[in-house]
């Protein structure tokens, strides 16, 4: 009776879950976003009226975040249209701080790791967990995309940091990032380290190296780039994003398999 009390639980939890997987399709979608997110805000905000930019990636990231708290389980589009926005948003959030009020990238990088730390404490404090196999409640969606949303704030100025206040350029800081990146995997698979620490560590190095690269690629080669343009590299990404995420709806590879156990609840 208690196995299958657990069982229960647990196909509970999986069928209700607001996320996908975490599968190697989840980090390819996930740096496509981060690159699509910060070459198209800049895209906005140099074709459009600044004002007016912002303004439509406040309205994109409500109307989506309305979608995603309204479905009633995981869908992929919806989330990945919430992550992009959050990245579009994010990126401008980055910008408005050390543009329009002249903070140093070093102080924003600084007062977003804090913000950040800051979330994942309530967090942890209320729910005791910050796993992202544990988002089924409105309450834990809301400190997970609250999370993100930093996340997403924290590496935006943590790149601007490394390649223009360090000075690393666009292509040096996203080779750092990567190998940044890589350090939870080997840990995790290697030396046991938490899952969770792994996770959101990873997480956060995905936005620098997925913006970096996006930047390079974008800018003119005076600048050290490539020189693609920042209208051509979000059409480019946005394309790749559409494919793979119109993939995994079709194939549902980032949704634990529920037959398994189902199979082991009537067993």
């Amino acid at each position: 009776m208690e196995k299958h009390k657990s069982l229960t639980k647990e196909y509970a939890r999986g069928f209700f879950s607001k996320v996908p997987e975490i599968t190697v399709y989840f980090w390819i979608t996930k740096v496509l976003t981060t690159g699509m997110g910060e070459v198209f805000s800049d895209y906005l905000v140099k074709t459009i009226n600044p004002f007016i930019a912002v303004a439509l990636g406040g309205l994109g990231l409500v109307v989506s975040l309305a979608l995603q708290f309204l479905a009633r389980r995981y869908v992929a589009w919806i989330y990945w249209l919430v992550v992009v926005m959050v990245s579009i948003f994010g990126t401008m959030a980055a910008d408005i701080i050390h543009v329009v009020l002249g903070i140093p990238y070093l102080a924003s990088t600084i007062f977003f790791v804090v913000a950040l730390g800051v979330i994942l404490g309530i967090w942890y404090a209320f729910e005791r967990t910050l796993s992202i196999h544990s988002i089924y409640t409105v309450r834990r969606e809301i400190f997970y995309w609250c999370t993100v949303f930093g996340t997403f704030a924290l590496g935006t100025a943590a790149g601007d940091m490394t390649a223009s206040t360090l000075n690393l350029g666009y292509f040096s800081s996203g080779v750092l990032f990567a190998v940044l990146l890589a350090v939870p995997a080997v840990g995790f698979w290697l030396f046991g380290l938490n899952e969770v620490l792994a996770f959101w560590f990873a997480y956060i190095m995905t936005r620098p190296v997925g913006a970096s690269f996006s930047d390079w690629i974008s800018i003119p080669g005076s600048r050290g780039g490539v020189g693609l343009g920042e209208g051509m590299v979000s059409l480019i990404l946005t394309i790749m994003i559409i494919l793979l995420v119109g993939y995994l709806t079709v194939t549902r590879k980032d949704i634990k398999d529920d037959r398994v156990t189902q199979m082991r609840l009537e067993a």
